[in-house]
This record gives structure tokens, sequence and C-alpha cells, in this order.
């Protein structure tokens, strides 16, 4: 199946870079210059956590029966989308270890990744709140773990690009809410399956 050969090579690859034991980014000035790099590994597990994500939903067949063939069809667009945002980055970026945030090619490539994951999360959160009451307990608990776990990696996704104040933001993305802790993302990370 294309989507498990995608995942397995964004994990693998992900897994190597991750070796590197980099932090998620450094913020740099000189002058009135901030530049942003940020790690690669963590980009492609955030963009693969946004993966695995949408599998652990669907894979849950009361609910996908639940949620239906077109909110499926949405939630696959989204997921597809994202593979090739997170396809196009690790692509680019090779065996590169880090980026620079503020080079126009990387920060469109990284903002597509953030753009997609976004989407997925908010098209899998509707759903599961569109099927709440057609779903049984533990289904709904595993599949809103999931989801809780998602929307954690999205938080220090973009909090990550917003440590630069200079940044525009991405749509409607951009979010006052605290960032996670490392250690909250870590799990989340962990709960959709990711190890860094």
């Amino acid at each position: 199946m294309h989507n498990s050969t995608r995942r397995a090579f964004l994990r693998g690859s992900s897994a190597l870079v991750a070796g590197a034991a980099l932090t998620a980014c450094t913020v740099t000035k000189n002058g009135e210059v901030t530049t942003l790099t940020l790690n690669v590994a963590a980009i492609k597990d955030y963009g693969q956590a946004g993966l695995n994500a949408v599998s652990t939903i669907l894979s849950i067949a009361a609910l996908a029966s639940a949620i239906g063939a077109p909110t499926v069809a949405i939630i696959n667009a989204g997921d597809t989308a994202l593979g090739a945002a997170l396809n196009a980055f690790s692509s680019a970026a090779g065996s590169t270890l880090t980026i620079t945030y503020d080079d126009t090619d990387w920060k469109s490539r990284v903002d597509s990744v953030l753009s997609a994951l976004g989407t997925v999360e908010k098209d899998l959160s509707a759903a599961i709140t569109g099927v709440e009451t057609k779903v049984a307990s533990t289904d709904l608990s595993n599949a809103n773990t999931a989801v809780g776990a998602l929307a954690t990696i999205v938080s220090a996704f973009q909090a990550l690009l917003d440590s630069v104040a200079v940044r525009r933001p991405v749509g409607a993305m951009a979010s006052a809410t605290p960032a996670p802790s490392q250690a909250q993302v870590q799990q989340a990370l962990r709960v959709l399956g990711v190890t860094a």
C-alpha cells in the first residue's frame, strides 16, 4: 500500500535524523536579524504524528462507520495533502540535520507541513465531535486521546515557528495558547507512535 510505504520511509528517515539529538530549534540574533534554525527530524516527527493520527482514528471501525464515507473522504484528502507536504519537505531536506526557517523556500515547505497538519487535526476533531453520541465510550476515548495528542503537536509546531516574533501567521493558525512542554510533546509523539 502506498501510504504504508510512505509512512515507513518517513518514520525510518526521521528516526535516523533524530539520532543527532538536536533541540527542536535555535534562535540567534545578529544585530536586528533574528535567525530561526529548525531541526529537520522534529518537523518530520510532527508530520508523521499527523499521518499516524489519521490511521489510528480511521482504524477504529465503529468510529469510521459512524463518521461516514463523505467525512472519511475529507479526512483522507487531508491525510494525502499532509503526506505530500511532508514528502516534499523530506525530499528537499535529504540528510540535512537543520534548516534556516528564514529562507523563503524552506519557510514555504515548513508552513505547508504546518498548514496540512492543522487541517488534519481540525477535520479529525470535527468528525469525532459529530459522532460522540453514536460511538462506544472506549472507541471515543481512544479517538479523543489521539486527537488530543495531535492538538499538542500542532500547538508545539506553531509555538516553534512563533518563537520569532516577526514571523507572519499561517492563515488562522496563529495562537496565543502557551506552548506545550517538551515532556508533553514527547508524550504526544509516543501516543501517536512516533519515537524520536
